[in-house]
């Protein structure tokens, strides 16, 4: 009984190594894919890098709310929630926008990128996957790293149809389906965050 009594204490200190390392990942590859996205001009990839940030700011209040209460750990998955629906909205302008340029994107630049995204978010999915069942909070947490990888291997799509079709649309296409998936997510996350309250 003792020792399952010390891991459950020792659960808030567990949660946080883990937020601060996930935190750095992603605000170092939010600046990364956002300055390659605007040399790129890519939407997958600017579309990623704003995730990034929304990720980095997630984990940020994630890391803020650990062994708060019940009620700020809701609170934090309401916040991601209303930030996974902002970024759909997000994505959806930057498609719109790159319509009416008609740029194609840097392939070369799109694929390097995100094979970097990808690898760095593999490794914040792995780091919270022990954690995932915690609490509601670290389950959000989770939920904004699975984003962020299928994320990554839209971008990899992307940048293989962009390279094979020297065209922008494998690249607004797979921002589009980013968006969506955003959506699906944040739906999923308010709605638990709901019921929690």
């Amino acid at each position: 009984m003792r020792e399952c009594c010390e891991v459950s204490a020792d659960l808030p200190d567990r949660q946080r190594r883990v937020l601060r390392v996930v935190l750095a990942i992603n605000v170092v590859m939010f600046l990364v894919e956002f300055l390659s996205g605007i040399l790129a001009h890519s939407t997958a990839l600017l579309a990623d890098s704003v995730d990034m940030l929304g990720d980095a700011i997630v984990y940020g209040f994630s890391l803020y709310v650990v062994s708060r209460g019940a009620v700020w750990l809701t609170r934090a998955a309401l916040l991601k929630g209303l930030i996974m629906a902002g970024f759909g909205v997000g994505v959806l302008v930057e498609v719109s926008a790159n319509l009416v340029r008609g740029t194609v994107p840097t392939a070369e630049v799109m694929g390097g990128i995100g094979l970097l995204a990808l690898l760095a978010n593999a490794a914040c999915l792995l780091l919270l996957w022990r954690h995932r069942t915690d609490d509601i909070n670290m389950r959000s947490a989770w939920i904004c790293s699975l984003n962020d990888v299928a994320g990554n291997a839209g971008v990899l799509l992307a940048s293989a149809g962009v390279m094979t079709a020297r065209s922008a649309w494998p690249d607004i296409a797979v921002g589009l389906l980013i968006a969506g998936m955003f959506s699906i997510s944040a739906i999923t996350v308010l709605g638990g965050a709901r019921r929690a309250l």
